[in-house]
């Protein structure tokens, strides 16, 4: 299958800005592309390229004073297989995991494994290990949070939002990554493109989405606690610990958001 992804996204600076924009498709979905992502600009601007420490690709530019909109639209081929479901995955002890799986197994800015790990034990400690511990968190969090974009708070923590029982996709993949490290399962925060292709339309505008991978078994696999059952046409764009890791934009200056479309559409 084909899916169409993009964006049109502005922003308003009252002086020239230094930013740093991660809105690039994912390099492990860079061979799926049916062309050039194509990210322009208006004005005109020379924006600069780098891997991150996570493998996520970022680029740099400097907004100008008025306002500077960034555009890109594109082709993703994709297999059209859901998520893979994979129940047997068991869980690999702590002194048997990769060294580069570690990282995810401590807490960090929006994960905060401290103020969570009493809880995380109790509700979970006698869930199957493996797979099915982690699809015991995914099934408390979707049913526990209410989702809203109303809900929406950029500085809304994992045990925040346990204890406010709201919030947007972010929200439900912070909490979920928090209890898997409680659990000492890695657990790392993905964001990307989520069109509705085999699911009914959503009402609401589409936006970029958040899921996260846990380590089982040897490999990542993908849940995603919000929606909480398999989806078809994730686009990855980036990886990292948390929503601090994989901003779409970070900005060292005033720079006000004045517009904003996602687009993700399958295509013949």
């Amino acid at each position: 299958m084909k899916i169409r992804a993009g964006y049109d996204i502005a922003f308003d600076c009252p002086q020239p800005t230094p930013m740093i924009l991660m809105l690039s498709v994912h390099p492990s979905r860079e061979g799926d592309l049916l062309g050039p992502q194509g990210m322009t600009f208006e004005p005109p601007l020379a924006p600069r390229t780098y891997f991150d420490q996570f493998g996520n690709v970022c680029t740099r530019i400097t907004a100008p004073a008025g306002r500077v909109r960034m555009t890109a639209d594109f082709v993703v081929r994709d297999s059209g297989d859901p998520d893979e479901v994979a129940p047997s995955a068991p869980q690999i002890p702590v002194q048997d995991l990769p060294a580069d799986t570690l990282v995810y197994l401590l807490g960090s800015r929006y994960c905060d494994t401290e103020h969570l790990a009493e809880e995380a034990w109790s509700r979970f400690g006698t869930a199957p290990l493996g797979w099915g511990r982690v699809q015991a968190i995914c099934d408390y969090v979707n049913d526990h949070l209410t989702f809203g974009y109303s809900h929406a708070r950029a500085t809304r923590t994992a045990a925040e939002g346990n204890a406010e029982q709201r919030g947007v996709c972010r929200d439900f993949a912070h909490l979920a990554i928090t209890f898997c490290r409680c659990m000492n399962i890695p657990a790392r925060y993905c964001t990307g493109y989520l069109g509705d292709i085999g699911v009914p339309p959503d009402p609401q505008p589409m936006d970029f989405s958040a899921w996260f991978e846990a380590y089982l078994g040897g490999r990542w696999y993908t849940f995603d606690a919000r929606h909480n059952a398999p989806r078809i046409g994730r686009i990855l764009m980036a990886r990292g610990r948390d929503a601090t890791d994989v901003a779409l934009s970070t900005s060292f200056g005033r720079a006000d958001l004045a517009g904003f479309t996602v687009i993700t559409e399958e295509v013949e």
